[in-house]
């Protein structure tokens, strides 16, 4: 994920601040408990798309 790239993606729904997990693909927004997916590594930030946290689960920094 290219970092310049991440410095202006925001969530979707909150307009909140976005995590990148490489190990999952996937780019988090801590607030909402959203997971967006990279396909192909392009961003995919449609809120239908993203994958909900659990609240059990810990988001790690």
């Amino acid at each position: 994920m290219d970092s310049k790239l991440l410095d202006i993606l925001v969530c979707p729904l909150c307009k909140g601040p976005l995590q990148y997990d490489r190990a999952a693909a996937e780019l988090i927004c801590r607030a909402d408990r959203l997971a967006y997916p990279l396909r192909d590594g392009i961003p995919v930030m449609l809120i239908d798309e993203a994958r909900r946290i659990p609240d059990e689960v810990e988001i790690p920094v």
